[in-house]
């Protein structure tokens, strides 16, 4: 039963402003961006499904971006994300061995399905090799990954 009565004195005080800050819709955006940015990110990091085999070999270390070569399941290949057919493929690969290497050469990226065929995978290697692109790394997922 408090109620506010006016002061009988004639010197009444003026209340200060409340200088608080509510911050749950703070709380609230930040934790609704948060479940955005989980759910996109592992969208972005590959354009083309490739179940990887497991290996135990450390990352590499590089600067330069390296070419992502990707055999999916069904043997279809894509550069850098660009599907690419079979007769065209030397060509590709001699363009992009034409283009200005960096010092220390240009690194390729072979992903390839681990149920894929060894012999498709390996003309693929061949191609690489015969265009003078030797510097080939395959990637795997670590086995701590799955």
């Amino acid at each position: 039963m408090g109620a506010n009565l006016p002061s009988s004195s004639r010197h009444s005080r003026r209340r200060a402003p409340m200088s608080e800050i509510n911050v749950t819709p703070l709380v609230d955006v930040m934790l609704v961006l948060l479940i955005i940015f989980m759910v996109t990110a592992p969208l972005l990091v590959a354009g083309v499904p490739i179940d990887l085999p497991e290996s135990r070999a450390g990352a590499l270390d590089q600067e330069a971006e390296p070419v992502q070569v990707a055999i999916d399941g069904s043997g279809r290949i894509t550069i850098d994300d660009e599907p690419v057919d079979g007769a065209a493929l030397s060509a590709r690969f001699a363009d992009i061995a034409a283009q200005p290497a960096p010092p220390e050469g240009r690194r390729i990226y072979l992903r390839a399905d681990r149920g894929l065929d060894y012999g498709r995978v390996m003309q693929v290697m061949g191609e690489l090799n015969r265009a003078g692109l030797n510097r080939v790394a395959l990637v795997s997922v670590g086995a701590e990954d799955r």
